[in-house]
């Protein structure tokens, strides 16, 4: 992994949302927590990603703690970060590989240039570390460059890939990829998909069809269907799980591109709105840089309480 250890990367991934929120929130507990305070409060959250159900619910949990003295911005961050990890906690969620018989199919889908393709070479190194066996197959025959890209990181990190030609049948590779994993005894078959959204009915029928193609192989199979969702994107990351829980029943979220300039709170506004598992979050451009969080870490991280412990 690079750049230091896993917890420093979070520092720093998360450093501009912890920034924003602490900004937000600057001045706002030095007075009581009348109407008036809350209402800015509740405005400051929104503000800083967080989504408006998340706002809503710290708001009511400081309106509800009948606090007889003024509440100190720390406090309130204290508070903040309570109420993040009660809703992370329960869709922080490793991906397992638990299909019998193997392979265990995960389908990757995702909006180009989201970090899909990186992030599936990153989960097959994360697989790979818990001694799987694994292996690619190149989905997204729509572009070549995608088929290349995958080969590349397949060699970098030492999987072998099924991949075919530009405009090949989808489905049919990955139904050879499926055969390719039984016969070699591979653990996790991670596919990748086209990610273009601009006919939503193309992409629908698409992915149909590799779903029918895997059930006449494996009635369970898919067994993951994983959305890519870049941090960097902000909100618009929400309307990109809501389009793709329509079009390919997604199962669970990964999180990518938390860097220094993601906004960060996203993850916790498509938590609390969508309540799907969040499987790994991606720090950096390593393949090591694609890790399960600790929901209790992250949400004090976030709200810039990270050392601070609550009397």
């Amino acid at each position: 992994m690079s750049g230091g250890s896993w917890h420093e990367r979070l520092l720093g991934g998360f450093k501009r949302t912890s920034d924003r929120l602490i900004g937000n929130l600057a001045g706002l507990g030095t007075g009581p927590l009348d109407t008036a305070t809350l209402d800015e409060i509740e405005e400051a959250l929104i503000a800083s990603d967080l989504g408006p159900a998340m706002a809503t619910r710290i708001r009511k949990r400081l309106a509800d703690g009948n606090f007889e003295r003024n509440m100190e911005e720390l406090g309130i961050r204290l508070i903040v970060a309570e109420e993040i990890e009660k809703v992370l906690e329960t869709v922080a969620r490793p991906l397992e590989i638990s299909a019998f018989p193997r392979p265990h199919v995960i389908l990757v889908i995702g909006v180009n240039g989201s970090g899909k393709t990186t992030t599936i070479a990153k989960l097959a190194h994360l697989f790979m570390e818990q001694d799987y066996g694994v292996m690619l197959a190149a989905g997204d025959t729509f572009r070549a460059a995608a088929i290349g890209q995958l080969a590349t990181w397949a060699d970098r990190v030492g999987v072998p890939i099924v991949r075919g030609n530009e405009g090949g049948d989808a489905a049919g590779l990955v139904y050879e990829a499926v055969k390719q994993a039984t016969a070699q005894g591979i653990d996790a078959l991670i596919v990748d998909t086209a990610g273009r959204l601009q006919n939503k009915r193309e992409l629908m029928d698409e992915l149909a069809k590799i779903r029918r193609v895997l059930g006449r192989i494996d009635p369970a199979s898919p067994h993951d269907v994983v959305l890519v969702l870049d941090a960097t994107t902000g909100q618009n990351a929400l309307s990109q799980i809501e389009v793709f829980k329509e079009v390919a029943g997604v199962t669970g979220l990964v999180m990518t591109k938390l860097d220094g300039t993601a906004r960060g709170g996203v993850l916790v506004a498509a938590a609390e709105q969508f309540g799907l598992p969040i499987h790994a979050i991606g720090i950096g451009e390593g393949v090591g840089d694609l890790r399960p969080f600790n929901a209790n870490e992250v949400s004090r991280i976030i709200a810039g309480v990270e050392g601070v412990r609550r009397d």
